[in-house]
C-alpha cells in the first residue's frame, strides 16, 4: 500500500486517515512524510517515534513561524535560499505551507533571482540529492535508469540542459536548481502533488571552462556534446521517460537558442509537452501588454513592438502576440508580423542578411536598411512597446526611454532579462524618466516607484503566472498535447483578472498572492480549448473550476494509521 501523500487527492477525499509503512528514523527522514515536531502524540507512540523528536507537540503555523524567524536572521539571499531548501529536504509539507503563506516574500529567493546564484554555487551548496541526472555516459541505462525513481506516478517532469541559465550562460549541471525551483512553483501556484514531479538535468557536458576546471563541480568534465551526439541524449530522455510515465507533461528549460525551438518542433506533436522559455514567457508577456493596452485604450494591431534581443524569448514573445493579433483583431499572419520590429547583436533584423539569420528570427525580418543602434532604430521604427530580452544591463538608457515616450503618450516598456543585474533597465529609471507615463513590467522584481506624490507598484513578468495553471491543466484533463491557443487563452485569462485598481496604480499583472485562483482559473482555460479541440477523452466535468480545486494539493498534516 502507497503511503499517504504518494496517493491521489481524490482518495483522500474518502479516506482521511492514511497508512503509513514507515516508523522511527525512517518516518522522520521521508520528506513527504515527516511532521518533525508536529507528530501528535498518538502518531508519536503509534510510529515509534516518542523520544526522537523534543515532547512539544507544535502546530504547524507554530512551525512556520520558526522557519521564517530563522529566515530573516539570514544575512544574504543566497543563505536564505539554502534554509529553505534544506527545509524542503526534510518537512515538505512545512516547507510548501511556509511558501504558500509567504509566496511574494519567497518567490523570489525559490527561483529568480535568487536561484541564478544558487546556480553559480550549486556545486559548493549542495546538500542532497533531489531530481534525476542522465548524464551522456550512462546513455544505454536510460530506460533501466528511471525504474530507479520512487514514485510509481509522474505528473510533471521539468527538465534543463543547464546550457542558458536565466542570463547567466551555461551552467552545465549546476543547471538543477532551475528545474527544482520551478517544479516548487508547480506545487506552490496550483497545487500539483510534490510526489508528482520530477527535476531532471540532462548532463552533455559544459563549455564553462572555470566550471570544469571547479574541484567541487558535481557534472561531467567534459565539452557539450555536438548537435547529433546532444540530440540523442534528449531522444533517449524522452522514450526512457515516456516508457514509464507516457501522461506525464515534459516541460523544456532553459536550453540554449539553437536546440530550444528544434526540440520543441520535434516532439510538441509527439508527446505532451512544452518550452517555458518561448510559450512560458510569450503568454505572460502578452497577458501584461493586453493590461496595458486597457490603459492605453489602444488594440493591439495599432502598436509597433521592437524587440531588443532576438533569442528564444523573443520569439516565443513575438508569435503569441501575432497570433493574438490574429484572433482579435483578424490581422492576416503577414500583416500581423509587420506589428513586430527585433534587433540581435548585429543590429536591426533584416532582410539584407537574411542567409545568415537564425531560422527563427527570419520570420520577423523587415525590408529596410541595416541598423545597429537602439536609439536610431527607436527614432525610425517610432515602436509603442518596448521588450527587453537582451541580457544587456542599462541598455535602456535615459535617452532611449525618452525617446520611446517621444514618439507614444504611454511607452510601453518591459526590460524582461533575468536576473535583476541583468535588467535593461530599474522600475525607478523607467518610471522617473517618463514622469509616471511608462507602462512597465520586468523580468525580475522591482520596488514599489513614487513620481511626484503617485506611487507606482510596477509590474513582473513572471512566469509562475502562466506554466503551473498550464500544467496543472494538462494532468486534471488528461491533455494529450499542449497547443498555443492554450497558452493564448492562459494570456487572456490572467489579463481579465487584473482589477482596475491595479492598473491605476501601474500593475500589469494580478497580485502573487492570488496565485493559486489564477493558476485554477488558466487550468480551466486550457481544458476548455482541450475540449473544444478534442485533446482529451476525458468526460466534461459539470463545472471545471470545482473539478481543478478539488484536485489542488494543499500543504497540511492529514492523520496517520499504522500498517
Amino acid at each position: 500500500m502507497q503511503d499517504p501523500v504518494r496517493r491521489h487527492h481524490i482518495d483522500l477525499q474518502d479516506d482521511p486517515i492514511l497508512p503509513v509503512s514507515k516508523r522511527g528514523k525512517a518516518l522522520l527522514s521521508d520528506p513527504l512524510l515527516n511532521k518533525g515536531t508536529g507528530f501528535p502524540d498518538s502518531e508519536r507512540d503509534a510510529f515509534g517515534i516518542r523520544g526522537l523528536v523534543p515532547p512539544q507537540v507544535v502546530s504547524i503555523d507554530d512551525q512556520v513561524q520558526r522557519v521564517m524567524e530563522n529566515f530573516h536572521r539570514k544575512d544574504s539571499d543566497l543563505e536564505r535560499y539554502i534554509h529553505l531548501e534544506a527545509l524542503h529536504d526534510r518537512n515538505e509539507t512545512l516547507y510548501y505551507r511556509v511558501l504558500l503563506q509567504y509566496i511574494r516574500e519567497l518567490t523570489p529567493i525559490v527561483y529568480t533571482p535568487t536561484v541564478g546564484k544558487a546556480c553559480q554555487h550549486f556545486g559548493h551548496i549542495y546538500r542532497r540529492a533531489r531530481g534525476m541526472y542522465f548524464s551522456a555516459g550512462e546513455l544505454p541505462y536510460f530506460t533501466d535508469m528511471v525504474h530507479n525513481w520512487p514514485e510509481p506516478e509522474v505528473d510533471v517532469i521539468v527538465v534543463t540542459d543547464g546550457s542558458r541559465i536565466l542570463g547567466l550562460g551555461d551552467l552545465g549541471a549546476n543547471g538543477m536548481g532551475i528545474p527544482i525551483g520551478k517544479l516548487a512553483l508547480y506545487v506552490v501556484g496550483a497545487g500539483v502533488y510534490p510526489c508528482k514531479t520530477l527535476p531532471v538535468l540532462l548532463d552533455v557536458g559544459t563549455d564553462n571552462v572555470a566550471l570544469r576546471d571547479d574541484p567541487l563541480y558535481l557534472g561531467e568534465r567534459i565539452p557539450r556534446l555536438a548537435d547529433d551526439a546532444f540530440f540523442e541524449v534528449v531522444e533517449s530522455f524522452v522514450t526512457a521517460v515516456q516508457s514509464r510515465w507516457p501522461e506525464a507533461l515534459i516541460q523544456f528549460e532553459d536550453f540554449s537558442n539553437n536546440h530550444a525551438f528544434p526540440l520543441l518542433e520535434r516532439y510538441r506533436d509527439m508527446v505532451l509537452c512544452f518550452n517555458d522559455d518561448i510559450q512560458g514567457t510569450g503568454a505572460v508577456t502578452l497577458a501584461g501588454l493586453l493590461s496595458a493596452l486597457r490603459v492605453c485604450g489602444e488594440p493591439l494591431s495599432a502598436q509597433r513592438v521592437l524587440f531588443f534581443g532576438a533569442g528564444s524569448a523573443a520569439r516565443g514573445i513575438a508569435d503569441t502576440i501575432v497570433a493574438a493579433a490574429m484572433a482579435q483583431d483578424g490581422l492576416s499572419l503577414d500583416a500581423a508580423r509587420h506589428l513586430i520590429w527585433m534587433m540581435d547583436s548585429e543590429g536591426l533584423v533584416t532582410q539584407e542578411r537574411l542567409d545568415r539569420l537564425a531560422p527563427h528570427k527570419r520570420d520577423y525580418a523587415h525590408n529596410e536598411p541595416p541598423a545597429q543602434d537602439l536609439l536610431d532604430v527607436i527614432g525610425h521604427v517610432k515602436p509603442t512597446v518596448l521588450i527587453g530580452v537582451s541580457k544587456q544591463p542599462d541598455a535602456f538608457s535615459e535617452p532611449v526611454i525618452r525617446e520611446m515616450h517621444r514618439h507614444t503618450r504611454h511607452p510601453i516598456i518591459f526590460p524582461l532579462s533575468n536576473p535583476t543585474a541583468k535588467a535593461e533597465c530599474t522600475a525607478e529609471q523607467a518610471y522617473h524618466w517618463t514622469n509616471g507615463a511608462v507602462l512597465f513590467a520586468s523580468g525580475s522584481p522591482f520596488k514599489p516607484v513614487t513620481v511626484g506624490g503617485r506611487i507606482f507598484v510596477p509590474g513582473q513578468c513572471n512566469n509562475l503566472y502562466i506554466f503551473p495553471g498550464v500544467g496543472m491543466g494538462a494532468v486534471t484533463f488528461r491533455i494529450r498535447r499542449i497547443t498555443d491557443q492554450m497558452f493564448l487563452a492562459a494570456a487572456r485569462t490572467l489579463a481579465d483578472q487584473v482589477g482596475e485598481e491595479s492598473l491605476a496604480a501601474g500593475r500589469l499583472l494580478p497580485d502573487l498572492g492570488a496565485i493559486r485562483e489564477l493558476s485554477a482559473r488558466i487550468a480551466v482555460a486550457v481544458g476548455e480549448v482541450a475540449f473544444n479541440e478534442g485533446l482529451t477523452t476525458m468526460k466534461r466535468p459539470p463545472d471545471l473550476l470545482t473539478y481543478v480545486k478539488q484536485r489542488m494539493f494543499y500543504p497540511s498534516y492529514v492523520p496517520y494509521e499504522a500498517v
